[in-house]
């Protein structure tokens, strides 16, 4: 089997057949952060590091790891392609990665660059991705419809404009990029930039929040401007999720406090942030939305990055040790079933947990694919496993690519397709399941089910 060819990930003739009825569906990509500016004005790449890398804190992560030097990451002052040159000459060091993997996937498939990334080749390869680039059927809006890309959610904020949604409208994307809701800024009431935030959602809203209350109103006309625009789901990004049952008056205290600029004791803390996210919930509930939580990642847990080059640049990890069970368990109950809820987990070892719960409260809790430093091969292989040996296969949610990279939208999901036939064919061999079956699933998985769950 030579690097990434038609065999990739595959195991034998089953998978191999399994897989090529589902390589060329349609792609539905329910969560990602996509540059919608950038897609609305149908922009070119410039060059290969603005593709693959300016955006990406993967790349920036495993470059750190192979000793690169942060300039030839984050810093303005270097250029791209003197960035592009020093990852090329570290690269091959990161070989069994799966950055390494989806890099060379979106060279190759979009691209077709099928040079191995390394020094020696690392000035070639960036001479031809600036001539590829260039040319105009390489622009963002084409190569969404390269892909297939039949939906794609971008995640926005409460205070966003949604004016570059607008113009997609109007362009030959109109009803694919959607807008989702996601209001972890005014959640986060423990963060310090929280009362800036609060202030911004005011007057975003030309709105004065003289409690709680009021500031649940300018999100619920947040929530129905972004179903005017098309949203069909939220996205609650959190560490521990919290959700107990708290009372109005204990959770508009809370807020009250922080908003005098007071300390609030963890206590008020986690009853704010109960009481918000259950309220985002009821909102969901009643326009028939997908309520998605994004759970356990815990933020920039290396000082000096965080000091240096501020947040969300590659110091973000995973917690092995957190309760999902006890917080979330009293929102599970309060919507049962009458919210659609879907429950991603970045660390594997939560997967016996959260598919146990979405087991537990049947069909309309489901399980998102493993998520962040979980969708690897083996991220994905080993939840597909164990999800079927305890809940419903055809119940999970299917593939989100969480990219910031168009470029990675075909080949996050191609990974994703890849591993489920390499899952499902394995189980076909060991007369686990007839092929037939085991075909219809992976296109369910891989297109109709996230197109049913979401309701595009």
């Amino acid at each position: 089997m030579a690097f990434l060819d038609e065999k990739y990930l595959l195991n034998g003739p089953t998978s191999e057949a399994i897989y090529a009825g589902i390589r060329d569906l349609p792609i539905i990509d329910a969560h990602n952060h996509c540059d919608v500016k950038a897609l609305s004005e149908d922009r070119l790449f410039t060059d290969l590091w603005e593709a693959e890398g300016a955006t990406d804190h993967y790349v920036w992560e495993c470059m750190r790891k192979c000793g690169v030097e942060e300039r030839f990451l984050t810093s303005k002052e270097v250029s791209n392609e003197e960035k592009w040159v020093a990852m090329a000459g570290a690269f091959e060091l990161l070989v069994g990665n799966p950055t390494y993997e989806w890099i060379h996937l979106d060279l190759k498939r979009r691209l077709g660059i099928n040079e191995e990334i390394c020094a020696a080749n690392a000035k070639a390869i960036w001479d031809k991705g600036l001539a590829i680039l260039s040319r105009p059927e390489m622009s963002q809006q084409n190569l969404i419809r390269q892909m297939k890309v039949e939906v794609m959610c971008s995640t926005d904020d409460p205070v966003d404009t949604l004016e570059y949604h607008r113009a997609l409208q109007s362009s030959p994307l109109a009803g694919v990029v959607r807008p989702t809701f996601r209001p972890d800024r005014a959640m986060n009431i423990f963060k310090k930039d929280w009362p800036e935030y609060v202030t911004a959602l005011e007057k975003r809203w030309n709105m004065t929040f003289h409690c709680l209350e009021d500031m649940l109103a300018a999100l619920r006309a947040a929530h129905n401007f972004f179903a005017e625009m098309g949203c069909q789901a939220s996205d609650h990004g959190v560490n521990v999720p919290y959700a107990y049952q708290v009372s109005p008056e204990s959770a508009n205290e809370a807020f009250m406090r922080a908003r005098e600029g007071k300390a609030i004791s963890e206590a008020e803390t986690i009853a704010y942030m109960s009481y918000f996210l259950n309220e985002m919930a009821e909102l969901d509930a009643a326009k028939g939305w997908v309520f998605q939580i994004h759970i356990g990642a815990v933020r920039d847990v290396r000082d000096s990055l965080l000091r240096d080059l501020g947040a969300d640049v590659g110091g973000d990890i995973s917690d092995h040790l957190t309760d999902y069970v006890t917080p979330l368990l009293p929102l599970l109950n309060r919507f049962d079933n009458r919210l659609k809820i879907v429950l991603y987990n970045m660390n594997p070892i939560h997967n016996a947990t959260l598919a146990q719960l979405t087991r537990a409260f049947g069909y309309h809790v489901s399980l998102g694919l493993a998520w962040w430093l979980n969708d690897s091969f083996i991220g994905m292989k080993t939840q597909l496993e164990y999800v079927s040996s305890v809940d419903a296969l055809s119940n999970m949610a299917g593939m989100v690519s969480d990219s910031r990279k168009i470029l990675s939208y075909g080949s996050r999901h191609e990974m994703f397709r890849r591993t489920l036939a390499h899952v499902l064919g394995s189980m076909v061999d060991l007369g686990r399941m007839p092929m037939g079956p085991a075909e219809r699933l992976a296109r369910h998985l891989s297109y109709d089910r996230p197109k049913q769950l979401f309701g595009f």
